[in-house]
């Protein structure tokens, strides 16, 4: 499968999702998308990066934008989390990870001493045409919500 690259439209590709239904990316055509991919549901870095997200909910909102969260976890699992955190937007399971490996966000990382693949923190916004127009990997939780809005504004 190709890797999305930026100015390019993003392939279209379908995973579960929170809401019951599969979710498909070319449903959202005409609405611009921050799509943010975490590493695990229920850890710090995770709840406050999808804390930050809902609670600026209304600012996305006003700029035509729909959030959605993808991890490799289970739905089970994405409902407690989706529950627990009251976010406004839906989680994406990506337990194959054909999404991860088309974004390219599945990275070798070391923890607790031991080499292990994981998701890079990561957070790529599409355009209303489905287009890759900015992208933003190795994210660091503190202000990336704000780099995002603040991208956002600019288009």
């Amino acid at each position: 499968m190709q890797k999305v690259m930026l100015d390019q439209p993003v392939p279209d590709f379908t995973l579960p999702s929170t809401d019951g239904n599969n979710f498909t990316l070319s449903s959202l055509r005409g609405k611009n998308i921050v799509l943010y991919f975490y590493p695990k549901d229920c850890t710090s870095g995770c709840t406050l990066e999808g804390q930050n997200f809902r609670d600026n909910i209304s600012k996305f909102n006003k700029l035509d934008a729909v959030i959605v969260g993808i991890s490799r976890d289970t739905l089970k699992l994405h409902h407690k989390f989706k529950s627990e955190q009251s976010f406004p937007f839906e989680l994406l399971s990506d337990a194959e990870e054909l999404v991860c490996n088309l974004f390219d966000v599945i990275k070798d990382k070391t923890m607790y001493g031991k080499k292990v693949r994981g998701i890079q923190r990561s957070t790529f916004l599409i355009d209303k045409h489905g287009k890759l127009i900015h992208e933003w990997r190795g994210v660091k939780v503190d202000g990336h919500v704000e780099e995002v809005l603040a991208t956002l504004k600019e288009i």
